[in-house]
């Protein structure tokens, strides 16, 4: 076992964990932020992206201990005096979501994805979304949102 410290959301978080210990699951079983979703195990699906010092980061292919001393924002960190995020606003505005379980991965990709890029169009966060599975839908309003948000945080 060992004691993993990092900031997670603002807030100083430590557990003890066995040193095999994904990302995912100090974020949810340790700390029990369950919005971070487990959805592949393979890191192919992108529910489960949080944000590692300001990177965009699959949490299920870190292990906690890498990110001993960090700073970890979840979905949960996103919401600032109880307002939500201006991403978080567009998927709720342009129906940016269907059963929600792929949300906030995608939203952690794009606030991710607007900060390296802010001139956004269509075909780059089609191209930067690739990495992030939506079973639900066709993607159309994903891309709409986070354009939109785009826009709004200029």
């Amino acid at each position: 076992m060992t004691v993993v410290s990092m900031i997670v959301n603002g807030k100083p978080a430590s557990a003890d964990v066995e040193a095999r210990t994904l990302l995912v699951h100090f974020i949810r079983d340790e700390l029990g932020l369950t919005g971070t979703h487990v959805g592949c195990d393979t890191s192919q699906c992108g529910a489960c992206v949080v944000h590692v010092d300001g990177r965009a980061v699959k949490s299920c292919t870190m292990l906690a201990g890498q990110a001993e001393g960090a700073n970890v924002v979840t979905i949960e960190g996103l919401v600032k005096n109880g307002e939500l995020h201006p991403v978080q606003k567009a998927f709720k505005e342009h129906h940016g979501l269907q059963c929600g379980f792929c949300t906030p991965g995608m939203i952690m990709t794009a606030v991710d994805l607007i900060r390296r890029k802010p001139d956004l169009d269509e075909q780059t966060v089609r191209e930067e979304l690739e990495g992030n599975l939506c079973r639900c839908t066709g993607y159309h309003n994903i891309v709409k949102a986070i354009l939109a948000a785009s826009q709004e945080m200029r």
